[in-house]
């Protein structure tokens, strides 16, 4: 996928304007990209927005979301329970969340 989610999916820390600043970067990104190349529509412009708008996201709102983005890796959900919610839940509610990215990852039996 887009070379940007790499940058997104290992940010260590993200402030309430750190989480606007992804945006209007990932914005600016983008109107460069499409002066570059008549490709329409950016390839993976969606799987990257949708990831940034996810560190908007409560902890209720997080499994959810977990369960139904399937198409992101362990690494980058993982990524997002630490740094998007990890300085405003408990480590019981951090817990619960990785546990559901395990979930999704270990094979049905």
């Amino acid at each position: 996928h887009c070379v940007s989610l790499s940058s997104y999916a290992n940010v260590k820390k993200c402030s309430n304007e750190g989480r606007a600043l992804m945006q209007l970067d990932f914005q600016q990104f983008l109107m460069k990209l499409e002066k570059l190349t008549d490709i329409r529509p950016i390839p993976d412009k969606e799987f990257v927005e949708t990831y940034i708008k996810a560190y908007y996201l409560t902890e209720n709102d997080m499994e959810r979301w977990i369960k139904e983005h399937r198409e992101y890796s362990t690494k980058q959900l993982t990524n997002l329970v630490n740094v998007c919610l990890g300085s405003h839940i408990n480590k019981k509610a951090r817990q619960k969340l990785l546990a559901a990215i395990d979930d999704i990852d270990r094979p049905k039996r």
